[in-house]
């Protein structure tokens, strides 16, 4: 039991408790500039280590903060790396913290619901594809801010959507620069469920009751079956990093940020 007394935190960056066979974690604002920090990524990991050595906890609903700026965050990082507010390290740290996470999610011998509303960009978008169960809110907007920059999506989008999807269709999706709402995302399955924004943390914590009247090894068993494919995951993030340091290392991507 004294695992499961330490299971609520409250940190500058996200906070988390405890409702009965399910851990709430809400991720707060800028998650961008705290993914470079390597303090707090280690505070998330091993949060995560602790729920998943929990036996009572049948699921994890993780919920993104609503007031996201979209893709000026996103632009905004990589200036104040340019700019060496931040250094270039912090570009190696926020993509090995972001593969980290996505290895975690997937791994995690609980069901994750992923609940996100607003201005959603491409790399939370492909860390909800690394959940189980994924529901927005009616308002939501998912932005793609990689090609303005002349970037790939970090987090594991190609894999995810290829497996998805299929080859073209992720093409697609990942050349477009169209912004695209919780309705279409829907229709394509890259949600499960569409709600209005009142209801959103209503919803996400309903379907994880749901599941949690489920038996905790049937749960673990199936979810394991089902992610055995992802063997070859962190393969792609890795490949990923590499494709975008050099990307990074370019001159035209430094035209770009400066432009």
């Amino acid at each position: 039991m004294k695992k499961d007394q330490i299971l609520e935190e409250r940190y500058d960056f996200f906070s988390a408790k405890r409702l009965e066979h399910i851990v709430i974690i809400n991720f707060k604002e800028n998650l961008l500039f705290y993914a470079s920090d390597l303090g707090a990524k280690e505070k998330v990991m091993e949060y995560l280590d602790l729920v998943s050595a929990s036996d009572s906890i049948k699921v994890v609903v993780i919920l993104g903060f609503p007031y996201k700026s979209g893709c000026e965050e996103y632009l905004e990082f990589y200036r104040q790396v340019f700019e060496e507010k931040l250094g270039q390290l912090a570009i190696n740290r926020m993509y090995n913290a972001v593969n980290q996470l996505i290895s975690k999610i997937v791994n995690l011998n609980k069901i994750v619901i992923h609940a996100d509303s607003g201005r959603v960009i491409s790399m939370f978008l492909n860390v909800s594809l690394a959940c189980d169960y994924r529901i927005v809110a009616d308002n939501t907007v998912f932005e793609n801010p990689c090609l303005k920059l002349g970037l790939v999506p970090k987090g594991g989008g190609a894999y995810f959507l290829s497996k998805m999807l299929g080859s073209s269709k992720a093409f697609e999706i990942l050349l477009s620069e169209k912004d695209f709402t919780a309705q279409e995302a829907l229709r394509l399955g890259l949600v499960d469920k569409v709600v209005p924004s009142e209801k959103l943390v209503e919803a996400s914590l309903n379907k994880a009751k749901e599941f949690a009247q489920k038996p905790t090894h049937t749960l673990s068993g199936v979810k394991s079956l089902l992610n055995y494919s992802t063997k070859d995951l962190m393969e792609c993030l890795e490949l990923e990093n590499q494709v975008l340091l050099r990307i990074v290392a370019s001159r035209d991507f430094r035209k770009r940020i400066e432009g």
